[in-house]
């Protein structure tokens, strides 16, 4: 008897690259003691309400927006980004994305 060893590749569980991104930066936080998990759920539980999303979330752009948004809260709060540092830095990612043409890396200009 042959047994055929069929393999094909998990499904991905981020849906873009920054989802998986800005969630290895809060793990990194927990990991260095800086974010407690019961607390990051209270302030995303809030984000989601804030943003009206009390809906089921399928891990989409509208989840880890609200994700980022706790985060960008959590690092002013904590006193660790400066609000205007972090609303100027959002602005140049969004900035280098919508310039960027289709298919190439998105990149922040030099500063």
């Amino acid at each position: 008897m042959t047994l055929c060893n069929t393999h094909s590749a998990p499904e991905p569980v981020f849906a873009e690259p920054w989802h998986a991104q800005v969630f290895a930066v809060t793990v990194a936080l927990n990991e260095a003691g800086r974010v407690d998990w019961p607390d990051w759920a209270a302030r995303f539980s809030q984000t989601l309400k804030r943003h009206g999303l009390d809906r089921e979330l399928d891990g989409g752009d509208d989840y880890f927006l609200a994700w980022l948004v706790t985060l960008e809260e959590f690092l002013v709060e904590q006193g660790a980004a400066a609000t205007q540092d972090v609303a100027n830095l959002r602005n140049a990612w969004e900035e280098a994305y919508l310039t960027t043409p289709h298919g190439q890396p998105v990149r922040l200009a030099a500063r």
